[in-house]
C-alpha cells in the first residue's frame, strides 16, 4: 500500500515500524516529541513581532560567535524542555550551547542522542523569510544508558552515516516537517485544524540533473579554483561548455535552500574557501551538514564536502565547521570531479571583471 492520503506522522511511523519489526518504538516516540517542539515553534514564529515579549534585536553571543536573538534562545529552550523528560535520550547537543545538555537526574536515560539547530536562518526572521529547525538522531554509547554517566562531547562525534534519523521543520507559508528514518524521505504539512502533521509527499526524489544553483557570490574572490570554474560555466549559459542556461538562487536560510532542492532539484554550494584559512568551511557538520546530507542521500541526491561524501566525515569537535555541496547528484559529482582534476594551465576570466568601453 503506498504511503499516501491523510496519514498523520504517528500513523506513518507506526506503519514504518510494522514493515520493519526491528525498528524501535522508542525512536518513534522521540521523533513525535521532536515534532511537538516544531509545532510549538511554528506557532511562535507565525506570530512574528506580535509574539509576547519577543524582540528581533540581538542579544548575547553564542558559541558560534553569532549574536543570539531572543527567539534563538526560546527555540533552544523549547527543544530542550520537549525532549528531556521522555526517557529516550542520553543527552542533547545544540548549535546554541557550548557543551552538551544533560538529562536531568529526575528523568530516565535513553539510548539515543539528539543534535539540533533550533532555529536555522534566524538572521532573516525580521524580514519574514522562511526559517526552520534541523535535527539529527544518533545512538548513545551503551555505558550512557547502563551506567548513567553524563554525556560528553566525544559521544556525539559520529559520522553522518551513523545517523538513525534526521529531518527538519520549515516555517514558511505552511509549516512542514521533513523526515527520514533511513528508508526514504517524507514530507508532512501541519494541518492547523487537526493540529497534526499530515503526510503530503512520500518517497521524495531529488532530480539527478538541474538548471539551478545556489551560492553566495559575494564570496567569489575567496573561492577555490574548482568552485570558480563550476560557477563560471553555469553563468556562461547555453553558449558555454554546459550548453544550457542556469538560474542562480540564494536565500541565506539553510532549511529553505534544502527544501527547494528536495522539492524540485538544484545544487547548493557553501564551499570551503580562503576567507579564513583556519576554517574548513562555514556550516556546522553535526547540526546542518550531516542531517541535510542524510536527507539528500535518502532522496537520491548527493552531499559532499566537494572532495568526499559528507556522511563519511568523522567529526573532530562538537561545533566543527565544514564546506558543503548538496543536491542533484550529477551536479555534485561534477563539482567533486573538478576538485580532483589538476588546475587548468591558464586561469579563466574572473567572475566579475572590469572591462574597458573600448576594444583594442
Amino acid at each position: 500500500m503506498p504511503l499516501t492520503g491523510r496519514w498523520t506522522l504517528t500513523r506513518y511511523l507506526i506503519e514504518k515500524r510494522r514493515r520493519h519489526p526491528q525498528a524501535s518504538g522508542e525512536l518513534n516516540a522521540l521523533i513525535l516529541d521532536v515534532s511537538l517542539a516544531c509545532k510549538a515553534l511554528a506557532r511562535i514564529v507565525s506570530r512574528g513581532p506580535l509574539g509576547a515579549g519577543l524582540s528581533f534585536a540581538g542579544g548575547a553571543v553564542n558559541v558560534q560567535g553569532e549574536v543570539q536573538k531572543p527567539l534563538d534562545v526560546l527555540s533552544n529552550e523549547v527543544f530542550l524542555r520537549m525532549n528531556e523528560w521522555n526517557g529516550h535520550l542520553g543527552g542533547m547537543a545544540s548549535e546554541e550551547m557550548e557543551e552538551p545538555a544533560q538529562i536531568p537526574a529526575s528523568y530516565p536515560r535513553g539510548k539515543y542522542l539528539l543534535v539540533f539547530d533550533p532555529l536555522d536562518g534566524s538572521s532573516n526572521i525580521d524580514v519574514n523569510v522562511a526559517v526552520g529547525s534541523i535535527f539529527s538522531i544518533l545512538r548513545a554509547p551503551a555505558e550512557v544508558l547502563h551506567s548513567g554517566r553524563n554525556v560528553v562531547a566525544e559521544d556525539f562525534l559520529q559520522p553522518g552515516a551513523a545517523q538513525v534519523a534526521a529531518g527538519y521543520a520549515i516555517y514558511g507559508p505552511a509549516a512542514q516537517f521533513v523526515l527520514s528514518v533511513g528508508d526514504g524521505v517524507a514530507v508532512f504539512t501541519l494541518d492547523p485544524e487537526l493540529g497534526e502533521f499530515v503526510l503530503t509527499q512520500a518517497n521524495v526524489q531529488v532530480p539527478p540533473d538541474t538548471q539551478e544553483f545556489a551560492i553566495n557570490s559575494s564570496n567569489a574572490r575567496f573561492w577555490e579554483p574548482p568552485v570558480k570554474r563550476y560557477v563560471e560555466e553555469c553563468l556562461a549559459g547555453k553558449p558555454g561548455p554546459r550548453g544550457k542556461d542556469f538560474n542562480m538562487r540564494w536565500i541565506a536560510s539553510m532549511v529553505a535552500e534544502a527544501h527547494r532542492i528536495l522539492m524540485r532539484g538544484g545544487v547548493f554550494l557553501y564551499p570551503r574557501d580562503t576567507k579564513d584559512p583556519d576554517k574548513l568551511g562555514r556550516l556546522r557538520l553535526l547540526y546542518e551538514a550531516n542531517p541535510v546530507g542524510f536527507l539528500m542521500e535518502q532522496a537520491g541526491g548527493r552531499a559532499s564536502t566537494g572532495r568526499q561524501p559528507v556522511l563519511g566525515v568523522t567529526p573532530s569537535s562538537l561545533h566543527q565547521r565544514i564546506g558543503l555541496v548538496f543536491g542533484s547528484r550529477n551536479e555534485v559529482e561534477r563539482i567533486e570531479r573538478y576538485h580532483l582534476e589538476p588546475p587548468a594551465p591558464h586561469a579563466p576570466a574572473p567572475l566579475f571583471a572590469t572591462r574597458s568601453l573600448f576594444r583594442y
